[in-house]
């Protein structure tokens, strides 16, 4: 329990790190933020952006962090 813990606290420390930057270099780079595979859909000056590419990296991602951890 306390490594489940441990990690989850990590985590969030990386991720409230690295927010601010990521902002910045998306709003710099629009295109950079995007993974293939996200889908974006721009009607009546309205932007609908879809991440299915960057959900399914991610989801491998977390689902290889666990698979060490155990």
């Amino acid at each position: 329990m306390l490594k489940w813990l441990f990690t989850i606290v990590v985590v969030a420390i990386i991720i409230g790190v690295f927010t601010p930057w990521m902002r910045n270099n998306a709003q710099k780079q629009p295109a950079a933020r995007r993974v293939p595979g996200d889908i974006t859909v721009e009607r009546n000056g309205k932007r609908f952006l879809f991440p299915i590419g960057s959900t399914i990296l991610l989801s491998i991602l977390a689902s290889l962090i666990f698979w060490l951890l155990r």
